[in-house]
C-alpha cells in the first residue's frame, strides 16, 4: 500500500517542484483533489466503470470488474496517496539545492545524487505521510466492505453488524487498536535522532528547475494518467451513472439534511472544545495540558469502528438512554475530529499577542473578560477553519456514522455506500457526487489555508 503511493507521490512531487514543466501549480492541484473523493466513493468508482455493464464497457473499453485486494489496492492508493505527497512536496521545496550541487561536484549523476542525497532528506516526510496513510488505511471500512476484502474493520464489522457478537467484535477492536499503537511507536522510534537543518552559515541557494529534455513528454503523458486515474475516474463513473438515472430528490434532502444537522453542531462542539485545550498548552503549558491535547490526537488515530464499538458499549452500561440518539454521533464526530480542530486555533494563538490580554487585565478586566474581548476575536478565523474542516470530514465520515447514526438516519455517506453495496450505481450517483462536491470544499478550505500561511 505505502509502495504503491510512493510509486505515484515521489515523481509527482519532484515534478511540480524540480521540474522544467509548464503547469506545475495546476498538476499539483490535480496532486490534491484526490482528497475530495472519499475511498468509498474511489471504491464506488471502481466498481461501477469496470465490469460488462461499467462506464468503461459503455466507451468501448472492455476491464474485468474490480474486487477483492486489487479493488481495494487501487482505490486505498487513489485516495490516499495527495498525504505522502503534500508531505513529500512540502520537504522538496524546503530543500536547499546546495547539497545536491555538491554531490554532483563529488562526481555523482543526477538518479545517484538523488538516491544518495535528496531521499534521505526526505525520511521524515515520508515517514508523516506514511503514518497518515497507514492510520488511514487500518480503520479504513468503506472501501473494504464494498471490494468485499477481509481486514480487521471488515471483520469487526461483520461480527458486531452482522451475527451480533459483541465479545468478539471487542477483541478484533482491542487487536485493531494494538496493531495501530504499534505503527504510532515505530514511527516515533524512527524519527528519534533525525537533524536535517543547516548546521553553518550562508544563504540558501535560489533552486533551479532540472531540464528534462525528451523526458518531458513521459513526465506529462504520468501527470496526466494520475489525474485522470485518481480524479478523472471517479467524477466521469458518478455522472455517468447520474445521468442513466432519475435522482430521488426527496431521499437526497433528506440524506442532506442528516448529514448537516449531525456535522454542523459537531463541528461547533469540536471547535469549543479546541479551545480551552489550545489555550492552555500555548499560553500556560503544563504536563496536564499536554497530555489532555496528545489525548485529542489519540483519539484521531482510533480507528473509526473500534472507537464507536467503544461508545456503543460504554453508551449502554453507563447512559443507556443516549445509545443510538443524534447527540452520541454528535460526541462520537466532535471527539474523533478534535485534533483537526486543534491545529488551527493553536496557529491562531501563536499569532495573538498574549500583551493585549495582560494590557486588558492591568486595566480591572477579568481573566475571562480580558480574554473575551481581546483574545478571542483575534482567533476568529482561526476558530471558523476549525470548524470548516471538522464539518466537511464528519460530512463523509462513513464508519462513525454507521454504527452509531439512530434508526432510519440515512446520510450521504450511507446513501452512497449502501446503494453501492448492492450494486445499484444509478440510485448511489447523486449521493456521491453531492459527497464529493462538500469534500472540494474541503480542499478549497485547506488550499486557501496553505496560500494564506505561504
Amino acid at each position: 500500500m505505502l509502495t504503491a503511493s510512493a510509486l505515484i507521490a515521489v515523481p509527482l512531487a519532484w515534478l511540480t517542484t524540480r521540474a522544467d514543466i509548464r503547469g506545475r501549480r495546476f498538476f499539483a492541484l490535480l496532486g490534491v483533489l484526490p482528497l475530495a473523493v472519499p475511498g468509498y466513493v474511489m471504491a464506488y468508482a471502481l466498481l461501477g466503470a469496470t465490469g460488462p455493464r461499467g462506464a468503461l464497457a459503455e466507451l468501448g473499453v472492455g476491464w474485468p470488474p474490480l474486487s477483492g485486494y486489487t479493488g481495494a489496492l487501487l482505490a486505498l492508493t487513489f485516495s490516499t496517496f495527495p498525504y505522502l505527497f503534500l508531505n513529500l512536496r512540502a520537504a522538496l521545496a524546503g530543500l536547499d539545492p546546495a547539497l545536491e550541487e555538491a554531490g554532483r561536484a563529488l562526481g555523482f549523476g543526477p538518479w545517484q545524487a538523488f538516491r544518495r542525497i535528496t531521499l534521505p532528506q526526505l525520511r521524515p516526510a515520508f515517514l508523516a505521510g506514511g503514518l497518515l496513510i497507514g492510520l488511514h488505511v487500518l480503520g479504513d471500512f468503506g472501501v473494504v466492505s464494498l471490494m468485499r476484502f477481509e481486514t480487521f474493520s471488515y471483520a469487526l464489522y461483520l461480527q458486531y453488524a452482522v451475527s451480533y457478537e459483541g465479545v468478539y467484535a471487542a477483541w478484533l477492536a482491542l487487536m485493531l487498536l494494538a496493531l495501530t499503537a504499534s505503527v504510532l511507536v515505530v514511527e516515533a522510534r524512527l524519527l528519534r535522532g533525525l537533524l536535517y537543518h543547516r548546521a553553518g552559515s550562508g544563504a540558501r541557494r535560489q533552486k533551479r528547475p532540472v531540464r528534462l529534455g525528451a523526458w518531458r513528454w513521459v513526465a506529462y503523458g504520468f501527470l496526466v494518467l494520475v489525474g485522470l486515474a485518481s480524479v478523472g475516474l471517479p467524477v466521469g463513473t458518478v455522472l455517468f451513472w447520474a445521468g442513466n438515472h432519475a435522482p430521488d430528490w426527496a431521499g437526497l434532502a433528506e440524506a442532506l439534511g442528516a448529514s448537516v444537522s449531525a456535522s454542523a453542531p459537531a463541528a461547533v462542539l469540536a471547535a469549543a472544545l479546541a479551545l480551552p485545550l489550545t489555550y492552555r498548552s500555548v499560553r500556560r503549558p503544563t504536563a496536564a495540558s499536554r497530555l489532555m491535547e496528545r489525548a485529542a490526537y489519540f483519539g484521531y488515530a482510533l480507528p473509526p469502528l473500534a472507537f464507536a464499538l467503544a461508545l456503543i458499549f460504554f453508551s449502554l452500561r453507563v447512559t443507556p438512554a443516549f445509545y443510538q440518539t443524534l447527540g452520541l454521533l454528535v460526541v462520537a464526530y466532535a471527539l474523533h475530529f478534535l485534533a483537526e480542530a486543534i491545529g488551527p486555533v493553536r496557529s491562531a494563538l501563536y499569532q495573538a499577542p498574549p500583551h493585549l490580554e495582560e494590557a486588558a487585565r492591568s486595566m480591572g478586566r477579568s481573566r475571562l473578560r480580558a480574554f473575551g474581548e481581546v483574545t478571542l476575536p483575534l482567533l476568529r478565523r482561526g476558530l471558523l477553519v476549525s470548524i470548516a474542516f471538522v464539518f466537511l470530514s464528519a460530512m463523509k465520515e462513513l464508519p462513525l456514522t454507521f454504527l452509531l447514526a439512530p434508526p432510519g438516519f440515512e446520510t450521504l455517506a450511507l446513501g452512497t455506500w449502501s446503494y453501492a453495496r448492492e450494486a445499484l450505481f444509478g440510485q448511489a450517483a447523486p449521493y456521491a457526487l453531492l459527497t464529493m462536491a462538500f469534500a472540494a470544499a474541503f480542499v478549497g478550505v485547506l488550499l486557501a489555508q496553505e496560500r494564506e500561511e505561504g
